[in-house]
């Protein structure tokens, strides 16, 4: 049957009931989980439940995206069934008092991007048994190729004084074919974990791996109060990052550029680069490009 999920026998669709039952725990992090078939963005849909007051612990995940979007507004699609696209609602600015967690501080919330490529080298490292790295701020790497990304945006509440909610968004090349695969307009080549020889390809444990990661990983993280070196987050970024050590060139929105040596990830998730004269601190909004 045209259209039907299962004409691509490499690529079945997932269960939203299997999805609930080993993800939506009373314990949580994840309180609710959507599938959807076709859909714009799951970041869109997830910044429209937090707009409309949506707890923390809301997971969107879709077979398709049309309209995925990575930073600065790049596009990114997949075949349907052929990846995963997924967006968590967090709210670490609000206080959880049966877990203990007081507010995060905002100044850490740059942190949070980093801890979601830490669960998705995580989730590849251990299923597919591939050699994954981080290139900050936002792309998983399989060789010096792009197999993932992640999103974070801000959505504002609707008081003045309430912290935003947070939402990040993760894709993730599973089984694209070379013919398949995306032009990168920053020139990095894209792969795939099938095209890499990953031991799995099966999305439905790979979900599943990367959302507990994430949902433990944002557990330490916010048990420290959003302190990234006393959760070890630190520790586990850099141990993960390939960017860190080697020499980099850095475009700027304002069209100018750096040249340095990544020398590390400061407290606050700011990649330090050490240029001939100084050194500079780069949040993921100061940077354009890195190279």
């Amino acid at each position: 049957m045209p259209g039907s999920p299962y004409t691509d026998l490499d690529r079945p669709p997932l269960s939203v009931v299997r999805l609930r039952r080993a993800l939506v725990l009373p314990r949580g992090p994840w309180a609710r989980l959507e599938l959807r078939t076709e859909t714009g963005s799951t970041n869109a849909d997830a910044a429209e439940y937090a707009r409309s007051g949506e707890p923390e612990g809301l997971v969107v995940v879709a077979e398709r995206q049309h309209a995925g979007r990575g930073r600065r507004g790049r596009a990114w699609q997949s075949p349907a069934r052929a990846g995963i696209a997924t967006s968590v609602l967090l709210r670490p600015g609000e206080a959880v008092a049966d877990r203990g967690w007081s507010p995060v501080p905002s100044s850490a919330y740059g942190w949070l991007p980093l801890l979601a490529g830490v669960a998705l080298v995580e989730a590849v490292t251990r299923l597919a048994e591939l050699d994954a790295t981080l290139k900050w701020p936002n792309d998983l790497l399989v060789g010096a190729a792009k197999c993932g990304g992640i999103l974070s945006e801000g959505v504002p509440a609707a008081g003045a004084a309430a912290p935003p909610a947070i939402v990040l968004g993760i894709g993730l090349n599973v089984t694209l074919r070379a013919d398949e695969l995306p032009e990168n307009p920053t020139g990095l080549p894209a792969t795939s974990l099938q095209l890499a020889g990953a031991a799995a390809t099966d999305r439905d444990p790979l979900l599943r791996a990367l959302l507990r990661s994430l949902g433990d990983w944002y557990g330490r993280w916010r048990d420290a109060g959003g302190n990234a070196v006393d959760s070890g987050l630190r520790e586990a970024y850099l141990a993960a990052c390939g960017t860190v050590g080697r020499p980099v060139r850095v475009l700027l929105p304002d069209g100018g550029e750096l040249t340095g040596t990544a020398t590390g990830v400061d407290s606050d998730g700011q990649l330090v680069v050490a240029t001939p004269d100084t050194t500079r601190y780069l949040s993921a909004g100061d940077v354009l490009h890195l190279r």
